[in-house]
């Protein structure tokens, strides 16, 4: 039996969606426990917009970004990004990390991975951009 090299990258590119998605149920099971989702509570319908909001956004961060996805959000808020920056930028989870990595682009020497306070102003930058991006074209 051999392996056709298409369904191999297609077994992985599932594998990849699966790890992905249980990264999200995970952050989304821990963010419920540290907020005590349990607990019922009425609350304004602006608080709702913006807790519905704020949820559309860390979807676009957590998962959108990452994946590569080409809608027209995604794209202006990278491209929003990336002009404020001045350079490109590769967003990335590497398989055992539980992190987003995020990697300044450079074709002539390579990626150089972002950390520390830089790799904090930009993901809060992006997370800025998402919540402003998505505030604006809800209804």
């Amino acid at each position: 039996m051999t392996a056709i090299p298409y369904q191999v990258r297609a077994m992985l590119r599932t594998y990849g969606r699966q790890v992905t998605t249980a990264r999200r149920l995970a952050r989304y099971r821990r963010s419920l426990m540290a907020a005590g989702a349990e607990d019922e509570i009425s609350i304004s319908r602006e608080a709702k917009r913006r807790e519905l909001v704020g949820r559309v956004a860390a979807e676009i961060v957590e998962n959108c970004i990452v994946t590569g996805s080409d809608t027209p959000v995604v794209e202006d808020i990278k491209a929003e990004l990336e002009e404020e920056l001045g350079y490109p930028l590769v967003f990335a989870y590497p398989p055992e990390d539980q992190e987003m990595q995020i990697f300044r682009a450079d074709p002539e020497n390579g990626h150089e991975e972002l950390t520390g306070e830089v790799k904090t102003a930009v993901f809060q930058r992006l997370w800025e951009l998402a919540l402003e991006k998505v505030d604006a074209t809800m209804l």
